[in-house]
């Protein structure tokens, strides 16, 4: 126990040297440096970083306990993340990422899609910025609760204290090194995670076939091997990958790359690591099943398996993984809500254009550390509900809101700076709405409010006014742009 203790304590040193590195380098301590590090990230780095700032703790507690507990049903929310994180990289990023840099060079996804249409008005970045605030807390409080739990499982320490030191490390290096930090300390971690869901099942899995599992797997129904179980769990599985469209701090990562020709190597990384996280996650929680049986917390199988199988050194390593998934997408939750209250409301609105560099950087901190405790106190709060729960919640928001908007706007010459309002706020309505009062149906809240997005964007859009020439002249030089 104590050696496992040893383990993490170093691991998260380490994170925090990372952020004052960072710290110390940062050329210009402007914000185009703190919130997207330069637009200078290679191309391991942002797919990596993609990867593990949307691979959360859910993806070694989450959803292996989903499997484990429901069978192989699941296995849609995998298959419909892949799906999604894919069609994300080779549609998406290309186009977000010079359209970015065409429409004022903007930064962050509010100013992208007000500039995108060149409008003057502060609407949409309000309204954007509220979301952020509002979905990111509720997203960071599952990754510090899931750093409690890790600490309270593993090395019985008080689960309230190890979220409030959990939550110290990740706002320091956020704090300290911005974009860059967050980046590098994702990559890292990304790697973590790949090698302890590659690792652990399949020695499960070895110690299953020699005999060692579980006795009570004849107690599973047939249903549980089941893919094919009802068609609200397939057409919700599916839905997941609606999110990878409009989830801001994945997609900021596409703007941060540095060149086209890194663009597609980033692809082929991010997907690649992706699809692996997925498909072992799925597999932990069925071979988890097969080798531990029956266990009371089910959020914990991961963490069971380990620890059952190898001594207290490689399960600390392995273990640090949950670390690495729960801050390395707080870390990104944090920095995106920043930016998008510092960029998008504090500079443009109360200070009308005047803030400087450095109180840029001082608000961006700030509003970092505030989101942290709102995300703390939530997260320490029993009723909270569960990680997936929290997770699920805050995703649904991000995929209805931003999805439809984010995709017309790259690829549909005619949508309108009303629309893409109309679609957002429709979208988080439908999303909410559906959650609050028609959850019963089994159909996952994210889908019937993409639906509804992406029909308001569309209609408001025609019925309005067309956008003027300088708009339609941005987005034909986007589209024939080859290289930026």
């Amino acid at each position: 126990m104590n050696i496992e203790l040893i383990v993490f304590i170093v691991y998260l040193i380490f994170m925090l040297g990372i952020g004052v590195y960072f710290f110390l380098r940062m050329r210009s301590g402007g914000e185009k440096d703190y919130f997207l590090g330069g637009r200078q990230m290679g191309p391991w780095v942002s797919a990596l970083s993609a990867g593990a700032s949307d691979m959360s703790a859910w993806s070694l507690m989450g959803l292996p306990a989903s499997v484990y507990a429901l069978g192989m049903g699941q296995t849609w929310i995998a298959i419909g993340l892949a799906i999604g994180y894919a069609l994300s990289w080779i549609l998406e990023a290309p186009r977000l990422r010079r359209y970015s840099i065409a429409a004022k060079d903007s930064i962050t996804i509010p100013q992208y899609l007000t500039n995108r249409f060149l409008s003057r008005s502060k609407a949409m970045q309000v309204i954007c910025a509220v979301i952020f605030l509002v979905a990111y807390t509720v997203y960071a409080a599952s990754s510090i609760k899931a750093c409690g739990t890790l600490f309270n499982t593993v090395v019985g320490v008080d689960e309230n204290a190890a979220m409030y030191v959990a939550a110290v490390i990740i706002i320091s290096y956020t704090f300290l090194g911005g974009f860059s930090a967050v980046s590098w300390t994702d990559f890292f971690q990304g790697m973590l995670m790949l090698a302890a869901l590659l690792i652990a099942p399949i020695f499960a899995l070895a110690l299953v076939q020699s005999g060692q599992g579980a006795s009570a797997m004849d107690q599973v129904g047939a249903g549980y091997w089941k893919l094919f179980t009802n068609w609200q769990d397939v057409i919700s599985g599916l839905g997941w990958g609606l999110g990878y469209f409009g989830m801001p701090h994945i997609i900021i990562r596409f703007m941060a790359v540095r060149s086209d020709k890194d663009m597609k190597k980033s692809a082929v990384i991010g997907i690649s690591w992706t699809v692996l996280i997925l498909g072992f996650a799925v597999i932990a929680g069925l071979i988890g099943r097969m080798y531990l049986g029956e266990i009371t917390d089910t959020s914990t199988v991961f963490i069971q398996m380990v620890r059952k199988m190898f001594p207290p050194v490689i399960s600390g390593v392995l273990l640090s993984a949950i670390l690495a998934a729960s801050m390395s997408t707080a870390d990104s939750q944090l920095l995106s809500s920043a930016s998008a209250f510092a960029s998008d409301v504090y500079k443009p609105v109360i200070r009308k254009g005047k803030a400087s560099d450095k109180e840029m950087l001082w608000m961006g901190r700030g509003v970092v550390l505030a989101v942290a405790i709102a995300a703390l106190l939530i997260a320490s709060n029993p009723g909270s509900g569960s990680i997936m729960d929290l997770v699920s919640n805050a995703w649904g928001v991000f995929g209805a809101a931003f999805g439809p908007v984010i995709l017309l706007s790259l690829f549909w010459r005619r949508f309108t700076f009303g629309g893409a309002v109309a679609g957002i706020v429709v979208g988080a309505a439908v999303d909410i709405l559906w959650l609050a009062f028609l959850s019963s149906t089994g159909v996952y809240e994210i889908v019937p409010g993409f639906l509804c997005g992406i029909a308001a964007a569309v209609a408001v859009s025609l019925m309005g006014k067309a956008p003027g020439a300088d708009v339609v002249k941005l987005f034909d030089q986007v589209r024939s742009k080859q290289e930026i």
